[in-house]
């Protein structure tokens, strides 16, 4: 039998398996834009190593980009991460 899930509630589910530095990530890229890795582990307040977890995490749920600027890794949120964290606002608030 095949269930039925919209994109919203997989989207949640998801995010419910994901580590609690995610949010802080997440936050930080929607607040201050695209940057790069050093910057967004300081600003997200989670450690390098941790960070690069994160982000593999995040970009295989297709939620952040990253990019290559020379020797530096800019990560940027897409389309679907900024709808992901917008889900997110309003079922807090709902």
């Amino acid at each position: 039998m095949i269930g039925t899930t919209t994109l919203a509630d997989y989207l949640v589910k998801a995010g419910d398996r994901l580590p609690e530095e995610a949010d802080r990530v997440l936050e930080a890229l929607v607040n201050e834009g695209n940057m790069n890795k050093e910057d967004l582990s300081l600003l997200s307040r989670v450690k390098r190593a941790v960070l690069d977890h994160v982000i593999m995490q995040l970009y295989a749920l297709g939620l952040v980009d990253v990019s290559t600027e020379g020797k530096s890794k800019i990560c940027s949120l897409t389309k679907l991460g900024e709808e992901y964290v917008s889900l997110l606002s309003e079922r807090k608030v709902g």
